[in-house]
């Protein structure tokens, strides 16, 4: 069977003036001749994504989307039409938005994070913007602590809106975030909460000791980039610190105070030094 959306594994069945005819159990798919690469021999088995072209035909190729069926990524819109939107996602199709899939108007332009599936009706793939009934909500398989990996895809008065391992829906606080954050920057986190309507509260940083050892690892680094000095002190803004280090300053006061002990670092009125 031939996944439409997807990667598969296909087999060459017959070498043609068009191209290699694919096969997928009982299914057939067309590599075009453009794609197929030298050398290639009835019988081999060759990774392609198989998508549906402009006749609406399943069609193979050796590009490589920026998303699969099944997957949320950040799309760029490149066309509009009163029937829909048209995203870019790396194929010479782009893939469509029906209007009932927009949650908001976008011009073209636009970049948001968009997640991939199936029509029912004609099997092609389209995009949608609406991504709260695409979520996995069963967070059993999570952990209190887990490092994730993060897509950030909105923003409300809370804080940032972020979909967590590529399934759950998650959100960082505004109060916990240290670094400037942007739709469609993906990042690494951890989680803080496990919540009842099966959500997940995220934060940026490790907490307790480990956010210490790793803000004494930033610190350090920092100190040899700029040869020795850093401007930056326990009476500094903690705006400041965050902008430079990515820290909350009872992180740095916690971290540099280590460092200190450690006498690995002078405290001066001005900022912190490094001890040769």
């Amino acid at each position: 069977m031939i996944h439409i959306g997807e990667y598969n594994e296909l087999e060459v069945e017959q070498l043609t003036p068009y191209g290699a005819l694919l096969r997928g159990g009982i299914d057939e798919v067309l590599l075009p001749t453009k794609w197929v690469p030298a050398g290639l021999q009835v019988g081999e088995v060759i990774r392609v994504f198989v998508y549906n072209d402009s006749e609406d035909e399943p069609i193979a190729t050796l590009a490589e989307p920026k998303a699969t069926v099944g997957q949320f990524a950040l799309l760029k819109v490149v066309d509009s039409a009163p029937h829909g939107l048209f995203l870019d996602w790396g194929l010479e199709k782009d893939v469509f938005v029906p209007p009932r899939e927009m949650h908001q108007r976008l011009e073209v332009g636009d970049e948001r994070v968009f997640y991939l599936s199936l029509h029912e009706r004609t099997n092609r793939v389209i995009a949608s913007s609406r991504l709260g009934r695409h979520f996995d909500y069963n967070i059993d398989v999570l952990s209190v602590k887990q490092r994730v990996q993060l897509l950030v895809y909105g923003f409300n008065e809370f804080g940032a809106h972020v979909v967590v391992n590529g399934r759950f829906r998650g959100i960082v606080y505004h109060n916990e975030v240290f670094q400037a954050l942007r739709i469609g920057m993906e990042l690494t986190g951890w989680i803080k909460e496990l919540r009842e309507d099966n959500r997940l509260d995220i934060v940026l940083q490790r907490q307790g000791r480990a956010a210490t050892l790793d803000a004494r690892e930033t610190i350090l680094q920092e100190l040899e980039a700029e040869g020795g000095f850093l401007p930056l002190h326990d009476k500094s803004d903690p705006k400041a610190i965050s902008k430079r280090l990515g820290m909350s300053k009872g992180v740095f006061k916690k971290a540099i105070g280590g460092l200190f002990r450690e006498e690995l670092i002078t405290l001066l009125p001005t900022g912190i030094q490094r001890r040769e």
